[in-house]
């Protein structure tokens, strides 16, 4: 099993930019998700979790030279988070985490780590 660190080494850019790509193809038609997001913020919406998936899992830290720390409770505080939108986020990104033909093992520990954040980030 490779250590978290690794995973941006397993992956490179292109294979996070695929998962985040796969995933935000499905929140736009969500009809739960969807409505969050401004219509015309999906492409930052997608360069911000696919820069901070890159520097959390060993890359590059974009994420923090443009935006500092990432403060996720936060950040997702405005955005009514219950236990249906939390599931039907781990839904959409297991959809997508499995359309992107990612190793098992890397995929292993990024659905813990997606199912351990998406609880926290929950608010309601």
């Amino acid at each position: 099993m490779p250590a978290e660190s690794d995973i941006f080494n397993l992956l490179g850019e292109a294979g996070f930019s695929t998962l985040v790509g796969n995933f935000y193809r499905l929140v736009k038609a969500d009809d739960l998700l969807g409505p969050l997001y401004p219509p015309d913020d999906f492409e930052a919406a997608e360069r911000r979790l696919r820069e901070f998936l890159i520097q959390r899992f060993g890359g590059p830290d974009h994420y923090s030279q443009a935006r500092g720390h990432p403060r996720l409770r936060m950040r997702h505080a405005p955005f009514p988070i219950d236990l249906a939108a939390r599931n039907r986020w781990m839904k959409l990104m297991e959809q997508a985490m499995t359309e992107s033909n990612l190793p098992a093992d890397v995929a292993s520990i990024l659905h813990r780590y997606f199912s351990d954040t998406a609880t926290a980030m929950m608010n309601r």
